[in-house]
């Protein structure tokens, strides 16, 4: 914990830390978390944390960063080894089978702060590693782990705790989600101890920068992992309806009803039947369609990966969504998404069935060409086209004239681009030649993503 002289270089810091990482933080937030630390015991660690994360996390998915930069910035004081056992035990000077013991103890039944001090005390045992600086040192969470292979005391827990009950029912359960739950939790208190020696040795900036991973509505499309795609499968049906609802109410505000005769005639007789003022019916609600061309390269396969997400979710909104795939030529892929199918299967048998690729470098421009002999009808008045892709064509013709047509017959067109925009016209991109025709957006990740969506009011 920071002394009491230190702790508003320690606020700023965090606070700065935070938004490095992505976790917006307002002047106004920041000092409500400063006003909030004035009512708090600063010795108690946890009502600081609480503290913090109630002024300053305001969503669930910023939680997991804002807990491992609290951990840097306010780090817990290094306390003795106490155990749950009648001996004491010497870390430094125990077998590793001791410890192991001693280990599968805290598992079942040992509490936070007997965690935490286990964890510290095997960093300093087996964490360390001489680097080739003189003086100077290396901090790893593996050896911690390889040296306790925490994740092999199960079936020692097992037959101590269940000595005489009978295997695989609800006991064994409970025993092994709360070994699971304890393991995991000591495998964070390892990570947590070996960021915060390394905060020593380098800087707490240092360490910040790459302790954190951006919140996930901040993280790359071209960055992103599979494990991350699993976590935006939540984020993307809510899109979907609010994107839906935005091009609903653009068309509404873009069209009156049809003419209501009968109003109208009334109205007249007023002014000796001569029809001064028209009457509409109010338009009818309905469901927009929706045609989109996604690019399926490699070059941006995390990115088609999520924008068929967005497809699957979108097809539940619109009246009718016809969804399409190019790299050098263009195939229909709506057959894929249908109700009831599974986003993963579907995938699946999208990249092994679908006529996407001639030569396997992306063509945008004969993709384009292909789309308005095969698929020309697909776009009509009532129609948004959605273009998703990095407008690099390998330096082929880019068709503009063509495209110009297709989004001339459309009722609106965007086109989302996963590059940063200063990346934009450089090597064989021609985004900006496409932006003259189709409005382009910066899309990178959900919360650019968000930010389109909102443009459309």
């Amino acid at each position: 914990m920071p002394e009491a002289g230190s702790l508003v270089d320690r606020h700023v810091g965090f606070v700065r830390a935070l938004r490095e990482a992505g976790v917006p933080v307002s002047v106004a937030e920041g000092l409500d978390a400063a006003n909030a630390l004035r009512v708090v015991e600063l010795v108690d660690r946890e009502s600081l944390r609480a503290a913090y994360a109630a002024t300053l996390v305001k969503k669930p998915a910023y939680r997991p960063g804002f807990d491992v930069l609290f951990d840097l910035w306010f780090p817990a004081t290094t306390t003795g080894l106490r155990a749950p056992r009648e001996e004491p035990l010497d870390p430094e000077t125990a077998t590793v089978e001791e410890l192991r013991a001693y280990l599968a103890q805290l598992l079942t039944d040992g509490g936070e702060a007997e965690m935490r001090a286990f964890a510290q005390a095997m960093v300093s045992r087996f964490g360390r590693q001489q680097a080739s600086g003189p003086g100077r040192q290396n901090w790893f969470s593996y050896s911690v782990l390889r040296a306790l292979s925490p994740e092999t005391l199960m079936a020692r827990i097992l037959r101590e705790v269940l000595a005489g009950q009978e295997r695989g029912g609800l006991a064994e359960k409970t025993v092994r989600q709360r070994v699971n739950s304890g393991i995991r939790r000591f495998e964070e208190e390892v990570a947590t101890d070996v960021r915060r020696r390394i905060a020593e040795d380098s800087g707490v900036e240092r360490i910040a920068r790459s302790a954190v991973r951006p919140p996930l509505d901040q993280i790359d499309f071209l960055r992103i992992t599979k494990a991350d795609l699993s976590r935006l499968r939540r984020e993307v049906h809510p899109l979907a309806r609010r994107l839906a609802a935005r091009l609903t109410i653009k068309h509404r505000k873009g069209r009156r009803g049809r003419l209501d005769f009968r109003r109208t005639v009334r109205a007249s007789l007023q002014s000796g039947g001569v029809p001064l003022t028209t009457h509409f019916k109010p338009p009818r609600p309905h469901k927009p369609e929706l045609v989109i061309l996604c690019d399926t390269s490699d070059s941006v396969s995390s990115f088609a990966h999520f924008t068929l997400l967005l497809t699957y979710a979108l097809r539940e909104q619109f009246t009718k969504v016809r969804a399409f795939g190019f790299v050098d030529t263009v195939d229909e892929i709506t057959r894929f998404f249908q109700p009831g199918a599974d986003v993963v299967e579907a995938m699946t048998r999208l990249a092994n069935e679908a006529d996407m690729v001639r030569f396997g470098r992306t063509n945008y421009g004969h993709s384009l060409e292909r789309f308005a002999e095969r698929y020309c009808d697909a776009i009509g008045p009532k129609t948004s086209l959605l273009i998703l892709g990095d407008a690099r064509s390998n330096y082929q013709p880019p068709a503009l004239d063509l495209l110009k047509s297709l989004a001339g017959k459309a009722r609106h067109a965007y086109w989302l681009n996963p590059e940063p925009k200063q990346q934009w016209d450089t090597g064989d991109s021609v985004a900006s030649d496409y932006a003259t025709i189709v409005p382009m957006y910066e899309c990178r990740n959900v919360a650019q993503l968000t930010a389109f969506i909102e443009t459309l009011a």
